[in-house]
């Protein structure tokens, strides 16, 4: 079903004006439409006869856990999932079933880690390692749409994806070593790898995700840095990975005091080049690694993909989009506002699955603290101290930051270059899902010119 069509069936549900009138509409608007989301897929033309984009796989009714296959299968480029397994494990997820997500996942890397077991146990250490490195993917994709953040099945997930990850780079003996980066009173959970190529000191690529995916799912960009003689630390910062789920650290805005501790460490590492940093942040991470910049000179590039000036203003626009009536209660009257959200989070799995991740990993308690939080998550008064280079990249069917990576680059006055993609490079999805070839393939020839 058109996520769009979606959207906007829902729009027109939602015309009272509070209270129970508008609960019950729009629960039964978004139940008729399928569901939809703050964060929905992007969408084909819904012109009859017209074939639908090659994104849209048409597994699953819900365009969120179609957009999260599709991250998935685009790992086959890394060698971290096999198009078999993936597909195979997407048919039988039940969208209806909100447990049967992790399920099915769960199911399907216990089943290729005990491939590696048994390939280990015959000393055949390359498949096992492969087996391992695919199966640690799996486990990853479980947490990525989990009902229940605080299920004590959630770390124990995470702690097999991390033990499967760790097994798979000693057993295939890859250039990398896990690291725990010195943070405040703790430390936070990373991977440093060392590129073969590099002569000398060499540039760092210090990379993180944003609000769903790990940064080891985006294995294309380590090697993409590695085959240019870059070094790379990747890390799960707070709302991330394993720093949320087995440390419960949630995510803030002042993303400066989360990067540079990170550079700190990098600095210390022999071969680093300290006048060639490289930060790059994915998904929201698009709005993390500018705000970092504008605190920390030592940054030399920094890559926002996508480009986000304003994470709070994009999530309010999905916000005003869908819940306008409700959204007018938030600052009159925060109980209303809260009590309308938990009615219409009953009513749709995809609201109830969203609204208690987001406040999970922000540290809320409820929905009206969580959109508080998230009003801080803001560049624009700050946008105009980034001094170093930097890259703004988009897609012309980006989904979930509509606008803000035009926004971001206009209101730079630093060295800058916005890269569009779009549907003739196939790269016109968020984060370039699908087609990372294309994204390395610019996005590394230009980084190349700039060092």
């Amino acid at each position: 079903m058109d996520a769009r069509m979606n959207r906007r069936g829902l729009l027109r549900g939602l015309g009272a004006v509070s209270g129970a009138v508008l609960v019950s509409g729009a629960v039964a608007r978004a139940q008729q439409v399928g569901g939809a989301t703050p964060a929905p897929a992007p969408a084909a033309s819904s012109n009859a006869g017209e074939k639908k984009p090659w994104y849209e796989l048409g597994f699953l009714d819900d365009p969120v856990l179609e957009n999260q296959l599709l991250h998935y299968l685009a790992a086959v480029y890394s060698a971290q999932a096999d198009v078999g397994e993936v597909l195979d494990t997407g048919r039988r997820v039940d969208a209806a079933d909100k447990y049967s997500w992790p399920r099915e996942w769960v199911a399907t890397a216990d089943r290729v880690r005990g491939m590696g077991d048994a390939s280990l146990a015959r000393g055949r250490r390359i498949s096992a390692g492969h087996a391992f490195l695919r199966a640690a993917n799996y486990y990853r994709a479980a947490l990525i749409h989990h009902p229940e953040p605080n299920d004590p099945e959630v770390v124990t997930i995470g702690r097999h994806a991390v033990k499967t990850y760790d097994q798979a780079i000693a057993l295939l003996e890859f250039p990398v070593q896990p690291v725990r980066i010195p943070y405040e009173d703790t430390t936070l959970p990373g991977y440093f790898w060392r590129s073969p190529r590099a002569r000398g000191n060499a540039p760092i690529l210090i990379f993180f995700q944003g609000r769903d995916a790990w940064p080891e799912e985006s294995k294309y960009l380590i090697d993409g840095a590695l085959e240019r003689g870059y070094h790379a630390l990747i890390f799960h910062g707070p709302g991330q990975g394993m720093a949320i789920r087995e440390q419960g650290l949630p995510f803030r805005a002042d993303w400066e005091r989360v990067v540079s501790p990170v550079i700190d460490y990098a600095l210390r590492i022999p071969g680093v080049d300290a006048k060639r940093i490289i930060v790059m942040g994915s998904s929201m991470g698009g709005s993390l690694a500018p705000r970092a910049a504008a605190f920390d000179s030592r940054i030399y590039i920094c890559i926002a993909n996508p480009g986000v000036l304003s994470w709070n203003a994009a999530m309010l626009t999905q916000f005003e989009q869908l819940f306008p009536e409700a959204l007018a209660l938030l600052d009159t009257d925060p109980a209303a506002f809260d009590a309308t959200m938990y009615e219409l989070m009953k009513g749709v799995p995809l609201y109830d699955w969203y609204m208690r991740d987001a406040m999970h990993k922000h540290g809320a308690e409820t929905p009206s603290q969580l959109l508080h939080e998230l009003s801080a998550f803001d560049s624009t008064a700050i946008a105009c101290k980034i001094r170093c280079r930097t890259l703004v990249m988009d897609g012309t069917e980006e989904a979930y930051s509509v606008g803000q990576a035009k926004q971001l680059y206009d209101a730079l006055t630093c060295p800058k270059e916005y890269m569009l993609f779009d549907a003739t490079d196939t790269g016109l999805l968020h984060c370039q899902e699908g087609a990372q070839a294309v994204a390395n393939h610019r996005m590394f020839d230009w980084v190349d010119g700039q060092l």
